[in-house]
């Protein structure tokens, strides 16, 4: 950099201008950090989701006679629990059964002489179709009266809406990036506006188009950095701190939306993300500006 350009360095620099940009940096990044977390947490939550209803099924024997449909509780069971391709099976508490029915039944509609269905849930060590229908004919094969339930089927719309949602927190981020890039055009517009005479003082020294262009990309790159890292930590304290109480309650599907370091090394690179974003749209804005106007 020639010695005009480093003593013009203070004069393109606008110190109320550079701190509303820091400010607005740290807005955005933080606004995307959240975006960021929710779409990762939800991927990884539809992943974990998929793994754990691939391998789940509820065998029902649907059978009138509570004599007969205990027998074949008793029959199935240990064929189920010795098949290769089992992992666990275990009959549902027929009292828990009765607890979750009476909501909609009343106490009325749980008297002993009603049928009620015998239900089995089982783990498998794969949930590939084959997997399952071979679990399926073991278990008609030795109760006809069964119905088998893959879990992933009727929670199909949980995990659609699941992968939605990740998806569109993923497509914020995407518009928050665009919208920096906006910013930054406009900042550098702005910035080439309000400090038009230095410049053409600066051309008539010798400076190049390039060499002003580095001098708007340092500033600006180091006004989203330092925004950047200030709505990075703000925004991970506030996902972390929201993880922490989904992590709290009592759900299978809530507690699968985590982050791993993965994640967060992808939040934690964002800053540096946006600041080569902003370092590009600067370098396109200013040396257009350039050759158009001055």
């Amino acid at each position: 950099m020639s010695a005009a350009t480093r003593a013009a360095q203070p004069l393109l620099d606008d110190a109320q201008g550079r701190r509303a940009m820091v400010w607005i940096m740290a807005i955005m990044i933080f606004l995307t950090t959240l975006a960021a977390a929710l779409g990762l947490a939800m991927q990884g939550a539809g992943a974990a989701l998929d793994r754990q209803l691939a391998a789940r099924l509820t065998v029902q024997v649907i059978e009138g006679d509570a004599a007969t449909r205990d027998r074949a509780v008793a029959a199935l069971l240990p064929r189920l629990r010795a098949a290769p391709q089992v992992a666990a099976a275990v009959e549902v508490d027929r009292a828990r059964l009765a607890q979750l029915l009476e909501p909609w039944l009343g106490e009325a509609g749980l008297d002993a002489d009603l049928p009620m269905p015998a239900m089995i849930d089982v783990d498998l060590r794969q949930g590939d179709a084959a997997t399952v229908a071979g679990v399926e004919a073991l278990a008609r094969g030795v109760a006809p009266n069964v119905r088998v339930d893959r879990h992933a089927t009727w929670l199909a719309p949980v995990r659609a809406f699941v992968g939605l949602l990740g998806w569109t927190a993923l497509g914020l981020v995407l518009v928050m990036a665009s919208a920096t890039a906006a910013v930054v055009l406009l900042a550098a517009r702005a910035g080439l506006d309000t400090h038009r005479g230095t410049i053409d003082i600066l051309h008539m020294l010798g400076s190049t188009d390039l060499q002003i262009t580095r001098l708007f990309q340092r500033r600006i790159a180091h006004d989203t950095l330092t925004g950047g890292l200030i709505g990075v930590l703000s925004g991970g304290l506030v996902a972390a701190f929201l993880g922490s109480r989904l992590s709290s309650l009592e759900s299978q599907l809530a507690g699968g939306v985590t982050l791993d370091i993965a994640d967060w090394l992808a939040i934690v690179a964002l800053p540096f993300v946006f600041t080569g974003l902003a370092m590009l749209a600067a370098r396109f804005a200013v040396l257009r500006r350039l050759a158009r106007v001055l």
